[in-house]
């Protein structure tokens, strides 16, 4: 029955789930041309847009599915999804709420809600809404995750008994393994049981290595290829110049990128665009338009997405790779590297349980590589353009807040606020990983944390050993 809209239906949620997502969408849009009032297909076709990175385009067939059901749970709720990540988090908010008001036993709509209201810095609701979560569902094992990044003052025994307890792990999927066993490893590094935490990050960071493969050559090639292309020049209209500063913030992950922004943000003349891919699209565009540099190509792109800034604060940790090209061809530019000492760094990465991307992240003995690559790289680009490049230390910062962050704000050439020195009193939005720890006042709590995990780190401590520039530090 070449008619049959349920069938086209039921084929494009079979693709998604194989992976097949342009089969997936040529069955849902085949099942909404057959029965264009479903709200369900157009949930699906929603879902897939998501699944290819389509967020904008995903909004209008959920609104259409909201439009045609306004009482459907799942519609409201995967429009709050969308938005939050697109960084929209007041109609995230909305939607969230609206799906439980229509659900109230909604667990997942809880937990959704908790995050967004983690980033907007709203921490005791957030935490409040993953508990609830929890009393839901009490086998939610991403809530469980959630809440096991919060800074518990006292553990809930009722929770961690919940949490490791093997009726959590029957008829479980590895993704929710996975949430299980970084939800465990961060109450256990709460308590102070080291050994019994890094047990179960092996078993994670294993787990996650399967799904999600480690691409540590793609960014080993890349890293090189774009220092060669940097040390070309190219050939563009001199007299042609951007209005808006550029501050280009670089670096490893979790290597004190956050609490540089929300310092430098404190000045209310600029507008922290978070971790956006703009500078990677222009120079793609600029590739491919002879007529156009890649300056004209990002100072277009950076009006279309500001708001009368002066001053801009670019996120975008792997433009370190750029930085060569950024010095070369943005003149209105500037470039701070965060830095760290190395073992903490990838410390923190494998414990960071990254939602997308930094798939390297589940193997030490890559972190460490990647390490050395990118620390190696902005050494040999210091060594070219070092006026334009400022080299933040993590660890000297929370040492010594006023004096690094006096420096840092002299070699802006900003005129001194103390505001600077109170980033976590900073309203903004955070989004990264370090959402929760960037709302507290400078502190060097975790500094030399990796000697508690050096058993674990072995593997990496042998491969950050055979460069110079580091052992006298281990």
């Amino acid at each position: 029955n070449p008619n049959f809209d349920r069938a086209f239906y039921n084929l494009a949620n079979t693709m998604q789930d194989l992976g097949k997502i342009e089969e997936a969408e040529l069955s849902i849009k085949k099942a909404i041309e057959l029965k264009p009032d479903d709200a369900n297909s157009y949930i699906s076709l929603g879902n897939i847009y998501v699944a290819q990175g389509k967020l904008n385009e995903a909004i209008f067939p959920t609104q259409k599915a909201i439009q045609i059901d306004p009482k459907n749970p799942i519609a409201h709720f995967n429009l709050g999804n969308i938005y939050r990540e697109i960084n929209k988090f007041k109609e995230a908010e909305l939607s969230t709420r609206k799906a439980i008001e229509l659900k109230p036993e909604f667990a997942d709509a809880y937990n959704n809600l908790g995050n967004i209201l983690k980033y907007i810095g709203k921490l005791n609701e957030a935490k409040k809404c993953i508990k609830k979560a929890i009393s839901l569902n009490p086998k939610s094992t991403k809530a469980y995750y959630s809440l096991s990044v919060f800074k518990n003052k006292e553990p809930n025994k009722n929770l961690t008994e919940k949490l490791f307890s093997k009726e959590i792990l029957r008829n479980t999927s590895i993704k929710e393994k996975i949430d299980i066993y970084f939800a465990r490893s961060n109450f256990l590094h709460k308590e102070k049981d080291y050994s019994e935490s890094a047990k179960y990050l092996y078993l994670a960071n294993n787990l996650k290595k399967e799904l999600y493969p480690s691409k540590l050559n793609f960014i080993l090639e890349r890293s090189e290829s774009l220092f060669n292309e940097s040390l070309k020049k190219e050939s563009y209209n001199k007299n042609y110049s951007s209005e808006i500063e550029s501050i280009f913030i670089v670096g490893m992950p979790r290597s004190g990128s956050t609490l540089l922004e929300s310092i430098i943000s404190m000045n209310m003349e600029v507008d922290d665009l978070g971790e956006t891919d703009i500078l990677e699209k222009s120079f793609l565009e600029s590739t491919k338009k002879d007529n156009l540099s890649l300056l004209q190509i990002y100072s277009e792109k950076l009006l279309n997405q500001t708001k009368d800034s002066k001053i801009i604060t670019n996120k975008a940790l792997y433009n370190y790779m750029y930085t060569g090209i950024i010095s070369s061809r943005i003149p209105n530019s500037k470039i701070i590297h965060c830095y760290r000492h190395p073992l903490d760094n990838i410390l923190s990465i494998y414990r960071a349980h990254f939602s997308n991307g930094i798939e390297y992240s589940s193997c030490l003995k890559d972190c460490a590589k990647i390490y050395l690559d990118h620390y190696e790289l902005m050494r040999k680009y210091k060594d070219i353009y070092g006026s334009k490049i400022y080299s933040l230390n993590y660890d000297l910062l929370v040492e010594n807040p006023k004096k690094e962050i006096t420096s840092l704000i002299n070699w802006l050439g900003w005129e001194w606020n103390d505001s600077y020195l109170n980033p976590h009193l900073n309203p903004r939005k955070i989004l990264t990983a370090s959402s929760i720890q960037a709302r507290s006042p400078i502190n060097k709590k975790s500094l030399n944390g990796w000697k508690k995990y050096s058993e674990m780190l072995n593997p990496a401590i042998k491969i950050i050993s055979t460069s110079n520039h580091f052992k006298d530090i281990l």
